[in-house]
């Protein structure tokens, strides 16, 4: 399906995840100064991730009608799913990255894959996904807006994620610095490369810790 070029707040937002953190963040509401690692929340209408203390992503997204959703940190590995490469076809992705994120606005699948301009989104045929889920029932298990199923499949690879959508959108704002000329260059490869050997290793702890081997 075509896709568009996307813009907005979450993109400007991408480039705290590719530069270098400041010596002290602080929470987007309460503005107190926060640790390096701290929640993150995602402003459903404009997929905006900010960044918030503790007791603010609490009484935020407690709040009735908040526009603000806690982003998980949970990386899963989901080393069974099943998905032929006809399937794949079928979604019509241009490139062998993407994440699949469940819009509560728009009530359908999303589906983003990264490039040199930025992201690029597009909506994934219902009857495709239906087809996937079924095959799939952890896909039923994402928490719209916040969990994506996160896709690698380039250079052979076939890897499959339930992953925290600002992690997503973390590859997407990685892809988008280190981009060079046609086809990338070695070093954005480098950092693609770089990015999923950690989500690796963070999902096989996640899967010791929940005695999984």
């Amino acid at each position: 399906m075509p896709g568009a070029s996307l813009s907005g707040s979450w993109v400007s937002q991408l480039r705290r995840f590719v530069s270098p953190p400041p010596a002290l963040e602080h929470c987007q509401f309460c503005h107190v100064a926060i640790a390096a690692k701290h929640p993150h929340l995602i402003e459903v209408s404009n997929r905006g991730v900010v960044c918030a203390c503790s007791d603010c992503a609490v009484a935020e997204t407690a709040r009735p009608g908040s526009p603000y959703r806690l982003i998980p940190q949970k990386i899963q590995l989901l080393r069974d799913f099943a998905i032929s490469d006809a399937q794949w076809g079928a979604f019509q992705i241009p490139i062998d990255l993407v994440f699949v994120f469940l819009d509560s606005a728009a009530g359908r699948p999303v589906a983003l894959y990264p490039g040199a301009a930025g992201a690029i989104q597009s909506l994934l045929g219902l009857e495709a996904w239906a087809e996937l889920t079924a095959s799939n029932p952890v896909l039923n298990q994402l928490q719209p807006d916040v969990e994506a199923l996160l896709v690698n499949r380039t250079k052979g690879t076939r890897e499959y994620y339930r992953a925290p959508i600002d992690r997503c959108y973390a590859l997407a704002g990685l892809i988008r610095t280190h981009w060079r000329g046609l086809s990338g260059g070695t070093a954005v490869w480098d950092h693609i490369d770089a990015y999923f050997a950690g989500l690796r290793d963070e999902a096989a702890a996640v899967g010791r810790a929940a005695g999984h081997d």
